[in-house]
């Protein structure tokens, strides 16, 4: 078993009474999903991946990796939203979020087209220079705004440094199968193109092309990766939430929101749950949070936030529950030395492990904060390996979508993130966009 789920700091406020009164709905959801019957059945693909993904394309993805780490220094993955936060979580939680600065035999990976920023445009150009790199850019169409831009700029910097050939071999595209502007583009120019599945959406697609090939360069066991989601997928057969913890979490969460928990924060105690926190917030945020519906997803690591967070948490209005991320092996041991002066007064720990006293600020952060009236929820791993981190991921996914049925919501659509993107087209002058563009102009001067 690589997951337990410790319900003990839920019981004051979730009793068995409440368990039982949602169990239907959360049996009714999961029944939902394995017979593919529900909202959004058109992209389930990633239900069974962990055993039916393509083999073939798997191959190629170790393959691409291994010549990315013989040729080159650097790795920029072009992308945003679930085309990057996967990969990045799965590198910093496995291998550390200074991943780039460590000694290792892998190239570093930057992450480039997840925003608009000038300044971190410029400050991974630079980076760059006389530097071996690749790209791997990530985009199902081609023209979203923030990994295009990226995209054109370093496919030129890699054309100018090392021809039109060269680039060839050191730009690798992860997009639609058989469509799209990239698609077409990557073909025309002989570029070596990966799949991003038409049935798993990209919030969920961190075990596909789309994660893997960035991670496998990281000299990530993606095998493992693999192993540990199937063996989730494999354990979580029952819709029964007293046989299935997924379930389990998912009921557990719409029991706290139908009394007033709206705010659900993951906790990690280490900084390698940095990114890991971004991907589930991602998840959670894009799949239940429509029709004026959903607990919206937040995120500390403590004990860092307990020193600026901690006071809200403890005391401050009482709309938010805890979902606490356990390692039980953090993958290092330092023990804290004697001071004879003992100028800081801690040499009553002199001796322990940094981790025991890590451990036993999570125990009585828990003890404090149910005190203060914030349910906890605590999910206990094993290790921080590639196993348990597609253990983990597949968990998540799968109580999220279970979720998402209970609340009512298609888990798998995202139809609020157009909003933006439509009103910056139109004001950034997009040809078939004028209309829009002058009266979006007379709201702003009018304000």
């Amino acid at each position: 078993m690589s997951i337990r789920l410790d319900t003990r700091f839920t019981e004051r406020f979730i009793s068995g009474e409440e368990i039982a009164a949602i169990r239907p709905e959360a049996e009714a959801a999961f029944q939902t999903l394995a017979a593919r019957t529900g909202a959004g059945a058109d992209y389930l693909g990633w239900i069974d991946l962990p055993e039916n993904y393509d083999k073939e394309e798997f191959a190629r993805i170790k393959a691409a990796a291994q010549k990315i780490r013989k040729n080159s220094e650097i790795l920029i993955v072009i992308g945003i939203g679930g085309s990057y936060l996967g990969a990045r979580a799965a590198i910093e939680f496995v291998k550390s979020p200074l991943y780039n600065n460590l000694k290792k035999d892998t190239p570093d990976i930057y992450f480039a087209g997840n925003n608009i920023s000038p300044t971190a445009l410029t400050e991974i150009i630079s980076i760059c220079e006389g530097r071996d790199f690749s790209v791997n850019v990530i985009s199902k169409s081609g023209t979203t705004t923030e990994p295009a831009i990226a995209f054109r700029v370093f496919k030129q910097m890699l054309i100018d440094r090392y021809g039109v050939e060269g680039a060839k071999e050191r730009i690798f595209v992860t997009t639609d199968r058989a469509k799209g502007t990239l698609k077409k583009f990557s073909d025309e120019a002989g570029y070596e193109t990966f799949v991003v599945p038409d049935d798993v959406g990209g919030r969920y697609s961190v075990l596909t092309a789309v994660g893997l090939l960035p991670i496998a360069c990281a000299g990530i066991d993606i095998d493992a990766m693999m192993q540990g989601a199937n063996d989730a997928r494999k354990t979580y057969t029952s819709p029964d939430p007293s046989e299935n913890d997924a379930v389990l979490y998912a009921s557990l969460r719409n029991i706290l929101l139908r009394k007033g928990k709206c705010c659900e924060i993951l906790v990690g105690y280490e900084p390698y749950m940095l990114m890991l926190n971004e991907w589930w917030k991602q998840l959670y945020g894009e799949s239940e949070g429509k029709n004026n519906k959903g607990i919206l997803p937040d995120s500390v690591v403590f004990s860092t936030d307990l020193h600026s967070l901690g006071q809200y948490i403890q005391e401050g209005q009482r709309t938010i529950f805890e979902t606490v991320v356990s390692v039980k092996d953090p993958g290092a041991r330092f023990v804290i030395p004697d001071d004879p002066a003992n100028v800081d007064g801690l040499n009553f720990i002199a001796g322990r492990e940094l981790d025991y006293v890590n451990k036993t600020a999570m125990l009585a952060t828990l003890i404090a904060h149910n005190d203060g009236g914030v349910p906890n929820i605590r999910i206990e791993l094993d290790d921080r390996t590639a196993y348990s981190f597609g253990y983990l991921v597949y968990f998540f996914e799968l109580a999220c979508a279970v979720s998402g049925y209970i609340l009512g919501v298609n888990p798998f659509d995202q139809p609020g993130v157009e909003a933006y993107k439509k009103n910056m087209f139109a004001l950034l002058g997009k040809p078939g966009y004028e209309e829009s563009g002058e009266k979006l102009r007379a709201r702003i001067e009018k304000a």
